[in-house]
């Protein structure tokens, strides 16, 4: 799985690249105040999705850090241990257990042994 997202990431790259080199062109700008400012299209383009995509993943990393901070208490208090995997011990596997009541003797598989 970890081959494919790094494939998947390596071909996004080398699409973005080639992209980039295709439109390498000079972008006119206009700004307030008769400024005028040249800028490549692919630069551009990267600080207009940085503008929208960094205040959106704050918010979403904030909201992740105030959730966790009110959660926090609530395990702490419920004595919520984090789950250790266990070691894989073989099986052992033990004489049956046989109780005698009187009239037949039951282990604990559930079958009926008589008692002679």
């Amino acid at each position: 799985m970890q081959f494919l997202k790094t494939l998947f990431w390596v071909v996004l790259a080398v699409i973005a690249v080639l992209f980039a080199k295709a439109n390498w062109l000079n972008v006119e700008l206009r700004l307030w105040g008769g400024l005028v400012a040249d800028v490549k299209l692919p630069v551009l383009m990267l600080g207009f999705f940085l503008l929208g995509f960094l205040p959106t993943m704050l918010i979403y990393r904030a909201r992740i850090w105030a959730l966790r901070r009110r959660l926090e208490p609530h395990e702490r208090n419920a004595g919520i241990t984090p789950v250790v995997p266990a070691t894989t011990a073989p099986m052992q596997t033990a004489a049956p257990v046989i109780v005698d009541n009187g009239e037949h003797r039951v282990a604990t598989d559930s079958k009926v042994w008589p008692t002679s």
